[in-house]
């Protein structure tokens, strides 16, 4: 019988230490799971309970993909001195490290070798990591009594996740697996000393390097937390506050190589095993440094890369996986990048506080022609927490994505009846250009209130300078009052804005007025609305939804 072994080769321009590691890794399909130490009958052994649980809620067999790696075939690479990375279940392979040619040109002599191809090699990143800028917001606002969200109002508030917060659907009983580059001092930043106090994180696991600490590499990892279960109030709250966590390092940072989608899937196949809801992925890939082992636009198929495939086989499993689109869209490429381009997956695009398309946002359609991004958030000027412990703003669809997965763990928290599959068709129908999905935002800004069935019975408060503002009520139909908590001492102005930044309102009201009353709103499309008050040198906004 012929073997044939497919091997990915992946070669660094660079000679350091980083590029040697890259060089010499390969990866390895194997013929079969024979000999295996598990057996579908006893998945117990490799599936948490709450793995199981989840696959017996949906009906989602066991099969022989999520049997392990065939522990006699691991042993046997190891004995003959290969380094063992990663190895998947899913497409049973293993990632190895050798720098023995000899010993790699002959290993397809074993029996339990598939093939032996080289494929793609040294991979770049999208640039998904975003710019940091060190400025900070002005205002601080509340979108009710009892969440103070600080600067992060805007971005809960755009898509009415606080509507969901308001009606205790804040992520409990929630599971969400982080699948990133690093999560520096996520265990003594503030943002997450109640994540901490409340054992909402489960776990570490450390895929580039081995072992569980995860604390002292890159910061990206934390920042993506803090948008989704950052808890400051009156500072930042995330979209996911009272959700539990899985903090699992995928991506090595000082380099670029196919190898990290093997950590991907390794990750991936480890959020399943303990029983992870949502999966958030703010990383993706597209080109290679050997630009004749590009990936090309017409990989982005939803088929074909390697991360790709993983990304959809767990959605198979019943995982919701949330995805950055990246932010090449003003690269050459601009197209997004794998993961996004699974069909399974809920990608998400960047927009700004006026929800206008941002430029860095990558764009779709696939190259199949399908829908992506599906949906946007805010990716610019997002709160979040730094690296010095204060709330700083960045840009990034890194940041879109985790809000987007928070305000999802909270509404599967409210609808737990719903498949993943449903929930993502349910977060689409609410989005506000459902009806006219574009390649830019996709179907739009979802409206998690909407989505839920939910909406708001409190009074939103502004707070501009030393006044509080009032609004009321929310939802609304064809009017709404704005009250002013302190005898104005200047003239104030009251601006609406559609989801697409057109302005439909726009008065200035007098010092001398408490209360005003604006009226003739019935003709307003439904949907949400961005409201802006200028008083004092300072502005707020917040969001109200129309009925």
């Amino acid at each position: 019988m012929k073997h044939i072994l497919l091997l990915v080769l992946i070669i660094a321009g660079a000679q350091n230490v980083y590029s040697q590691i890259a060089e010499n890794t390969y990866r390895l399909y194997l013929t079969d799971k024979n000999n295996n130490e598990y057996t579908l009958e006893n998945s117990e052994g490799f599936l948490s309970d709450r793995a199981l649980q989840r696959r017996a809620k949906y009906s989602i067999p066991i099969t022989e993909n999520d049997l392990p790696v065939s522990k006699i075939y691991i042993d046997s690479l190891q004995n003959l001195g290969l380094k063992i990375l990663n190895s998947s279940k899913w497409f049973n392979t293993v990632a190895i490290y050798s720098t023995d040619k000899e010993l790699i040109d002959t290993i397809d002599k074993l029996d339990f070798i598939k093939s032996k191809t080289k494929v793609k090699k040294g991979l770049r990143k999208n640039n998904t990591h975003a710019q940091t800028n060190n400025y900070y917001l002005e205002i601080s606002e509340s979108l009710q009594e009892n969440i103070d969200y600080g600067d992060a109002t805007v971005q809960v508030g755009m898509l009415n996740a606080h509507v969901l917060h308001q009606n205790n659907f804040q992520g409990e009983g929630m599971v969400i697996a982080v699948l990133d580059a690093g999560f520096y001092n996520v265990d003594v930043l503030p943002a997450f000393d109640s994540l901490w106090l409340n054992q909402q994180i489960l776990g570490t696991k450390d895929f580039v390097d081995g072992g569980t600490q995860v604390f002292d590499a890159s910061d990206h990892g934390m920042k993506v937390l803090s948008v989704m279960g950052g808890n400051l109030p009156g500072k930042l709250v995330g979209t996911a506050p009272k959700a539990k966590y899985w903090l699992l390092r995928s991506e090595q940072t000082a380099w670029e190589y196919s190898v990290e989608e093997d950590n991907w899937v390794s990750a991936a196949e480890f959020a399943d095993s303990v029983g992870a809801d949502i999966i958030n992925s703010s990383l993706g890939y597209s080109e290679f440094d050997d630009i004749q082992q590009n990936y090309t636009y017409a990989d982005m198929d939803g088929n074909t890369a390697f991360i790709t495939r993983a990304a959809d086989m767990a959605a198979s499993k019943g995982i919701l996986v949330v995805s950055s689109a990246g932010n090449l869209g003003d690269d050459p490429w601009n197209y997004i990048s794998a993961p996004a381009d699974g069909d399974s997956v809920l990608t998400v695009g960047a927009v700004d506080s006026y929800a206008n398309y941002v430029s860095f946002s990558s764009k779709g359609p696939t190259y199949d022609g399908r829908v992506k991004p599906d949906i946007c958030a805010m990716g610019y000027r997002v709160a979040l927490q730094g690296i010095d412990g204060n709330i700083i703003l960045s840009n990034g669809t890194s940041f879109s994505s985790p809000l987007i997965a928070g305000a999802a763990a909270c509404l599967w928290q409210a609808l737990p009846e719903l498949t993943n599959a449903q929930l993502i068709q349910k977060i689409r129908e609410s989005a506000h250009q459902y009806s006219k999905p574009d390649y830019l935002l996709g179907y739009g800004i979802p409206d998690f209130a909407k989505a839920s069935g939910l909406y708001s019975t409190n009074t939103i408060t502004m707070t501009p300078g030393e006044n509080s503002i009032k609004i009321y009520p929310n939802p609304f139909e064809s009017f709404i009052y704005i009250e002013f908590e302190k005898k104005l001492r200047q003239d104030i102005k009251i601006e609406i804005f559609d989801i697409t930044g057109k302005k439909v309102f726009s008065e200035i009201f007098l010092a001398t007025q408490n209360e005003v009353k604006i009226e003739s709103l019935q003709h307003l499309n439904k949907g949400l609305y961005l409201v802006r008050s200028y008083y004092n040198r300072l502005y707020t906004s917040t969001t109200l939804c129309k009925q």
